[in-house]
């Protein structure tokens, strides 16, 4: 049996026997369909920078946001299936927004085809320390006092953020204004300030402000307490199971992309995933690395979707 190193080797040599070949095509863009600053961004960035090599191809990252990921996402599925144009798929665009939206640009499952995934990243759901709770029950109960005095930011419709936030409420019996913004910097800001009080986010882009002090962190999202907070709880831990779920990563290509071309981007991918230098700067996202193959990618798509779609039923999210 070959051991993992000699896969990994042979891919490598693979890919490096057809990188002049794949000069000949051009540069590779990527698009990200949020704003720049975000989770999906950040983790775009550092396996664009290790594919340039592994492909021997220029990566470019294109960040193309608005209508919660929907836009970008059709950029993606409209392009020519000839692998130049590739694109980052995250929970949003690939489970929640098909289950959220009443229309799409796309159609995940027809438009798009599976490269593979990348990885997988806890949420959070973090308050204005001038908000009088020092823990979940006790914002809870403050909540259920003072019915519609919270509203809680996201970074757009259809987001992670506002599924997460309508999970709460349904859970939780309370009621909070939701306010949509265009990309999670700008919510991430008014909750700073306290024009708003609440955000649930992915784990790395609220994770400074919490260990500054300028968040209070409640729950997060993962299988067990995380080790860069271990004083906070898993919503798990707070029976609020249905909301402890992590936020998934992957590449995805137009439809109708050729399987060779699928399989050399897959290869890539996993070789990039695999080096050790990677996996440090993902892990310091708090990202966990989920290497596989298009297959598998596409399985837990469908897999997601399916439980999005329970999700949004129940918390009653439909978006025009």
């Amino acid at each position: 049996m070959l051991s993992r190193r000699s896969v990994i080797a042979g891919i490598s040599a693979t890919l490096a026997a057809s990188a002049a070949r794949s000069q000949e095509r051009g540069p590779v863009t990527l698009i990200v369909p949020f704003a720049a600053g975000g989770s999906t961004d950040a983790i775009a960035r550092i396996v664009a920078e290790a594919m340039r090599a592994t492909l021997g191809q220029t990566v470019i990252v294109e960040n193309r946001g608005g209508a919660g990921g929907s836009l970008g996402t059709a950029a993606i599925a409209h392009a020519a299936p000839d692998g130049l144009t590739i694109g980052m798929g995250t929970a949003s665009t690939l489970a929640i927004n098909p289950a959220a939206y009443v229309k799409l640009p796309y159609d995940v499952l027809t438009d798009l085809t599976p490269i593979g995934a990348i990885a997988d990243v806890p949420n959070i759901m973090s308050i204005n320390p001038g908000v009088a709770a020092k823990d979940m029950a006790s914002f809870i109960a403050l909540a259920k006092e003072k019915p519609d005095g919270f509203a809680y930011g996201s970074s757009g419709n259809g987001s992670v953020s506002h599924l997460m936030g309508e999970q709460f409420k349904l859970a939780t019996g309370t009621k909070m204004v939701h306010v949509p913004y265009r990309g999670v910097g700008p919510a991430l800001a008014d909750v700073v300030g306290g024009q708003i009080q609440v955000m649930f986010d992915n784990l790395p882009t609220s994770l400074a402000l919490v260990k500054d002090g300028k968040l209070r962190a409640l729950a997060v999202s993962a299988p067990q307490r995380l080790a860069v907070l271990p004083d906070v709880p898993t919503f798990a831990e707070l029976n609020l199971a249905e909301l402890n779920w992590s936020a998934f990563f992957g590449l995805v290509a137009p439809a109708h992309t050729p399987e060779p071309v699928v399989a050399r981007l897959n290869a890539a991918l996993n070789v990039v995933l695999a080096q050790s230098a990677v996996r440090d700067l993902l892990s310091a996202q708090q990202a966990s690395v989920t290497p596989g193959t298009p297959a598998q990618f596409a399985a837990l798509m469908r897999r997601e979707i399916t439980r999005m779609q329970r999700a949004t039923q129940a918390a009653n999210i439909r978006i025009e």
